[in-house]
């Protein structure tokens, strides 16, 4: 697969690392595949790959540390690249209430549904705010995530979105964990703008996203383009502010209805385009040209119990990458368990194993543009990957329910003995 990286190579043949890990099958996702290298070696150096390949074509090593697994396998560190993980209070109340038979009409009209989140965020104390999004973070740690993205948007006013920025902000520095931030302000309109969308993006435009950019707190710009958020041509303003600030874009896209986000989202070489139930072919067309991502997310669509899947076939046909994701939330999506997304990608939208897994690894990390560094076992890429005490890989899909146990390795160290 991979050959020696030259540099680290001494005349007498031998390399040299901070680690060697032995003693397993390395599942790299090179490509999309699983592209199995059996009996497989993996060194480590300042936190990146420099050698993998076989056991019986591996140079000498000298390596401080040596790692010998007994059998099972090796994957990618988990990517999931669309969260919500940062928010005040919860809607366990209204989920019982739905299916006791109120109507979401009813919930809302009783202060409740994303305006309850909304109020509850603004109450919120950073602390209380980190300390959640923690609590929330941790299973998904546990089961291999070793990079993520946390979007803000129950804030809806400066002072809240900053806050909750922040907040991911200092979940990225004290937590073992890759974390990108992106700003979703465009989420819903805050009730201080009732009737009044048009001057709530100009306000999104004109004064946070410049002041977001200034104490550089988000990698990216989402919105939620529905009927019941924001046209696209809303939208486009506001892709328009972050793209002049060098921000790169994503979108919710096609997840009720369809109203062709995610071309807007291709016209702005979006990263992704997230749900994606209702896009058409010619959505897809314009995504793979782009080369956008699509970002599937099968807990939203199990438990508003949609009937309408996404179009994984024109994805298939188009050559658009397939990523998955949590969409972990407290209204639709209150999911702490990415490998349970896995299995959901499978028997609801008809993905393979491989593709569900390529969707967490190598195609997660794209749609987070951290395609050259993360998502593969390659030479070059941070040393993030997860052993597993496993036959195949399907069986990270084929299992429900509880945490298989692992060892996850965050930048070349064991971030844990296991995630049990």
């Amino acid at each position: 697969m991979s050959s020696l990286n030259a540099p680290n190579i001494p005349a007498s043949g031998t390399v040299i690392c901070d680690s060697l890990w032995t003693g397993s099958s390395l599942v790299t996702m090179q490509d999309g595949r699983y592209n199995i290298i059996e009996n497989g070696v993996l060194a480590v150096k300042d936190g990146q790959i420099i050698w993998l390949g076989t056991e019986e074509n591996s140079p000498d090593f000298v390596t401080a540390v040596r790692h010998d697994f007994d059998g099972g396998i090796v994957t990618p560190g988990f990517v999931d690249c669309h969260t919500h993980l940062v928010f005040g209070g919860d809607r366990s109340a209204e989920f019982e209430q739905r299916l006791n038979g109120v109507s979401y009409a009813e919930i809302a009209a009783q202060g409740g549904g994303i305006l309850s989140t909304v109020n509850a965020t603004r109450k919120a104390s950073h602390q209380q705010l980190f300390e959640q999004a923690r609590f929330r973070l941790m299973p998904l740690l546990a089961e291999g995530v070793t990079c993520v993205e946390i979007k803000s948007g129950y804030g809806l006013s400066d002072e809240s979105e900053l806050k909750m920025l922040r907040v991911i902000r200092e979940l990225a520095q004290s937590m073992p964990v890759r974390v990108k931030s992106t700003c979703l302000a465009a989420h819903a309109l805050p009730p201080e703008f009732k009737g009044r969308a048009d001057e709530y993006i100009q306000h999104i435009c004109d004064v946070l996203l410049p002041q977001v950019a200034a104490e550089n707190l988000a990698d990216a710009v989402d919105a939620f383009c529905e009927h019941l958020a924001f046209s696209p041509a809303q939208v486009e303003q506001v892709f328009k502010r972050a793209v002049s600030l060098g921000l790169p874009v994503k979108l919710h896209a096609e997840q009720l209805s369809s109203l062709h986000g995610s071309q807007l989202a291709a016209r702005y070489s979006a990263l992704s385009a997230d749900h994606l139930e209702y896009a058409t072919e010619e959505d897809v067309k314009a995504m793979a040209a782009a080369g956008t991502t699509a970002v599937l997310l099968p807990g939203a669509y199990y438990l508003l119990r949609e009937t309408q899947t996404p179009p994984v076939a024109l994805f298939r046909q188009y050559g658009v990458p397939i990523a998955i994701a949590s969409d972990a939330n407290p209204g639709t999506s209150p999911v702490l368990s990415l490998r349970l997304m896995l299995n959901m990608a499978c028997t609801l939208f008809h993905m393979t194993p491989e593709e569900a897994l390529a969707g967490v690894t190598c195609h997660g990390a794209r749609a987070l543009g951290l395609q050259n560094s993360h998502g593969t076992l390659e030479v070059g890429k941070a040393a993030d990957f997860v052993h597993w005490p496993l036959a195949r890989p399907a069986e990270l899909v084929y299992w429900l329910g509880g945490q298989l146990p692992c060892t996850v390795i965050y930048q070349g160290h064991i971030r844990g003995a296991t995630c049990a």
